[in-house]
């Protein structure tokens, strides 16, 4: 008899759950906690739909659990990602272990096990981060069947990882303390005397390291040196991350700063008129209109090269794709895929005149000169 799909759900969270408590141990060693969590979870009666927002993704009845496991390493938050994972299982009956962090930190992690990790799967919020890992040959090598579900922009040369998600970078300011004729066309106008004090920039955040980096590989590092340089002295101000910023803005604490574009639209769907941001394109030929990809790899020492096809092509499904653009308003990178109706057209400089490939040995450089900076005191 197929496990309940209150049960499937409950199952899954517990395995995430203990993964989070116990590290790289295998679920499978702590049967007796599973089975109490199982016994709690199960109401009786026949299968019941997904609810929240992975039955946004998948509505059917769960499938029987098997021996089937897949390990996943998620840079992405586990709000966005969970649902995913949780749909997946319940759809498929192969099960997930999830170790969450940071895309720089459990890349470094992989990098510091090795063959002896027991990742099938990376997946990154930025490119950087994948590009470190093939530098070290710790990526595997994706199906051409499965790259072929997103465009030549969007997938490594080599195969080693496929987009599924991107962001376009913006500048968000505040609709009450800038007038449109301050808004600037190049992020290269930004450490004009006018934006002194006005500009918030998420200087550690993992997006705007990668985004710095391309900056470097598209200008010149002594370009790039000098325009961070340049914003510090015109007073840039420091904040940890994207989000920050744009409640920040929001708020009217600063006038406008460089984020990822869907967190105004998250915001301002979740505030209404309350929130006073809204979110500027730069010129489409601009730096600052990068679209940052989210990426998925198999890593090279992978036993379960099938199951992780499986799990990528999941997130490259039209149900899937559907929930990042709805959900998070992010764009949709799967061939034929919509993005919400809410997002302007995507005009950004494209991802295919930058080579990703070559970014994951300038990316602690890219750090250096951040730091070097002195933005993070700001």
């Amino acid at each position: 008899m197929g496990v309940t799909l209150s049960v499937m759900a409950c199952f899954v969270r517990v395995r995430v759950a203990c993964f989070r408590v116990f590290g790289l141990i295998r679920f499978r060693v702590i049967v007796v906690v599973l089975v109490v969590v199982l016994a709690a979870c199960s109401g009786g009666g026949g299968p019941r739909s997904l609810t929240g927002k992975a039955a946004a993704i998948y509505g059917g009845e769960c499938a029987p659990a098997d021996d089937r496991e897949v390990t996943v390493y998620s840079g992405r938050s586990e709000n966005l990602i969970g649902p995913v994972l949780e749909a997946f299982t319940c759809e498929t009956g192969i099960e997930v272990a999830v170790r969450w962090g940071d895309s720089t930190d459990l890349a470094l992690l992989l990098s510091e096990e090795g063959d002896r990790t027991l990742a099938d799967v990376f997946l990154s919020r930025s490119p950087g981060p994948v590009g470190f890992l093939e530098s070290k040959s710790l990526l595997g090598v994706i199906d051409d069947e499965l790259l072929g579900l997103v465009g030549e922009g969007n997938q490594s040369s080599t195969g080693t990882w496929v987009g599924f998600s991107g962001r376009k970078r913006v500048l968000v300011y505040n609709v009450d303390s800038v007038s449109a004729d301050e808004l600037p066309q190049s992020v290269f106008d930004l450490t004009d005397a006018r934006y002194r004090d006005r500009v918030a920039i998420p200087a550690t955040n993992g997006s705007f390291v990668d985004w710095f980096t391309v900056f470097r590989d598209q200008h010149g590092t002594d370009v790039a040196k000098k325009w961070i340089n340049g914003m510090v002295a015109n007073g840039a101000r420091f904040y940890s991350g994207n989000r920050p910023i744009v409640e920040a803005v929001g708020r009217g604490e600063i006038d406008m700063g460089l984020v990822n574009h869907y967190y105004n639209y998250q915001e301002s769907a979740a505030a209404g008129d309350r929130h006073r941001a809204a979110n500027h394109d730069l010129a489409d030929d601009d730096i600052g209109s990068l679209l940052i990809i989210t990426a998925a790899t198999i890593t090279a020492n992978s036993e379960n090269t099938e199951l992780a096809h499986d799990l990528i092509a999941y997130l490259l499904s039209e149900a899937v794709q559907k929930y990042f653009t709805e959900e998070t308003f992010e764009y949709p990178l799967a061939e034929g895929a919509e993005p919400a109706e809410v997002l302007p057209p995507l005009q950004a400089l494209k991802v295919g005149t930058v080579d990703f490939d070559d970014l994951g040995a300038g990316f602690a450089q890219t750090i250096e000169i951040i730091e070097a900076s002195g933005i993070v005191n700001q």
